[in-house]
């Protein structure tokens, strides 16, 4: 037998991709040279192409045994234990590749992205900076330089990275979203529309893209203009609704009952009025004594009643009560009806640009950030202290007073404390225990506000919050909605 040949195709074959044949061939020389180092190390990068994580790590590292030190071989042990989620031996081999092979632009690489998946990302962009020292053109290195860069806040340098990359290959659509996200940090929202509109360009209908378009226009003041870009990517495909909670699945049978044969809960995004109005959305005779109000508080806090006009209320109503926007489901029993689901009628963008118009002393120059509505089911409980990442919190309820067993509760709960401004989105918004150990240890105090329908609480986004107790009759109708809209960037506030 002619190993040699053998050798020759089976590299070939797994070269063009027919990992099948490679690795019968591959499996044919370690018969015949069981000690042989290169077709245990090729079949193991076959098994780690096909996913079969652990035989590839036993198969390389059988071969590392026998010839130790190849960098070729510790940069593929690096990879399978990168894919393992073991990232931290992925480094030690990587290491060691670069110790035998100080130039190795592929372990430089591959190391970096390890560093950026455990969030490492300054020792990442030490990486990143070896490749490109050794191949100034590497267009992954630049990119993901850039990413990282963004993750650490350096976002001119993430920019010049993206834009390095762009002259190389002007067609990934991929490094024009990524441009774009970076240009919205900076405030550059023209810029990133344009590099949104390059990556659909390029992909087109693409939802991500498009959401990313919708948060900029909203941004940039052109709220109708967002959420008609939101709109059409949620009309783009759906929400798959698969292993649905027994809270969401029991939600999803009444809204179906209610809706009867007009749409599909599941089907295509239907959306039940929710029209922009002739007349006015938020009742302007508000205006004077909210604006006097927020200005005496020192909470930075106010309760309105009345908020909407009874025709906007109506419409509001109607369309979440009818259309199939929510899709998010939450393990304490509320669903997330979001922009990118659907949740961007054009009477929203009239409540959002009225916001402003009516209350200047509250919002001023803080653009829309973002809005949703949440849906509760009255058999669990509502969401849990957090603080959110705006200037100004906007929650308002729109269920019938009828529906609300308990009137002194069912509401919000504010404490009067802000969230620490070196703390992260994960610790005050997703972790309930620091909030209420920060509250306790700074004295805070709290007001209860009472569940009314077409009462709204506007806030300063940084106090923390949680609902209040629930309970509300049963029945599609009577479960509790509040609708939020964010206003303004956090540190700004």
């Amino acid at each position: 037998m002619d190993l040699s040949f053998l050798h020759e195709q089976a590299v070939g074959a797994h070269q063009r991709g027919q990992l099948a044949e490679a690795e019968r061939l591959y499996l044919q020389l370690m018969d015949a040279a069981p000690e042989a180092f290169a077709p245990r190390h090729l079949l193991g990068v076959v098994r780690a192409q096909q996913g079969r994580n652990a035989e590839a790590l036993a198969l390389i590292g059988r071969a590392l045994e026998i010839s130790p030190g190849v960098p070729e071989a510790l940069l593929n042990y690096g990879n399978v234990l990168k894919n393992m989620g073991r990232f931290e031996e992925a480094l030690a081999s990587y290491d060691k590749a670069l110790a035998a092979r100080p130039d190795f632009a592929d372990a430089l690489f591959n190391r970096g992205n390890a560093c950026r998946e455990m969030k490492r990302f300054a020792q990442g962009v030490a990486s990143y900076d070896r490749v490109l020292a050794l191949r100034s053109d590497h267009e992954g290195a630049l990119v993901n330089r850039g990413n990282a860069l963004h993750e650490l806040k350096r976002e001119d340098e993430a920019l010049a990275s993206f834009d390095r990359a762009l002259v190389g290959n002007p067609n990934n659509a991929e490094t024009w979203k990524n441009r774009g996200i970076t240009l919205r940090v900076l405030g550059r929202f023209e810029d990133a529309l344009a590099s949104f509109d390059r990556a659909l360009a390029l992909r087109p209908g693409d939802r991500e893209v498009l959401n990313y378009s919708g948060h900029v226009l909203c941004e940039s003041d052109r709220v109708a203009d967002g959420l008609a870009v939101f709109r059409r990517a949620a009309q783009s495909g759906g929400a798959a609704h698969t292993d649905l909670p027994a809270h969401k699945a029991r939600h999803d049978a009444e809204q179906q009952a209610w809706l009867g044969s007009r749409a599909r809960v599941d089907g295509p995004l239907f959306l039940d009025v929710g029209d922009r109005l002739e007349g006015p959305a938020i009742n302007p005779a508000n205006a004077q004594k909210v604006s006097a109000q927020w200005r005496a508080s020192n909470q930075q806090l106010v309760v309105i009643d009345n908020l909407l006009t009874p025709e906007a209320l109506a419409q509001l109503r109607r369309f979440c009560l009818g259309s199939n926007v929510w899709r998010q489901a939450y393990n304490d029993g509320y669903l997330g009806a979001f922009p990118e689901h659907g949740f961007a009628a054009p009477l929203l963008a009239q409540i959002a640009d009225e916001f402003r118009d009516i209350f200047p002393a509250i919002f001023g120059g803080h653009p829309l950030r973002y809005l949703w509505a949440f849906k509760y089911d009255s058999q669990m409980s509502g969401i849990k202290i957090h603080a959110d990442e705006a200037a100004v919190n906007v929650n308002f309820w729109i269920t019938p007073d009828d529906a609300n067993l308990d009137p002194a509760h069912g509401g919000l709960v504010v404490w009067d404390k802000v969230a620490p401004l070196d703390w992260d989105f994960d610790k005050y918004n997703g972790d309930v225990d620091s909030p209420r150990a920060f509250l306790e240890s700074a004295g805070a105090t709290s007001v209860t506000v009472p569940y009314r329908a077409n009462r709204a609480v506007i806030f300063d986004s940084d106090l923390f919050h949680e609902t209040d107790t629930i309970l509300f009759k049963d029945g599609y109708e009577n479960r509790r909605i509040n609708v939020t809209l964010l206003y303004g960037r956090r540190e700004k506030g």
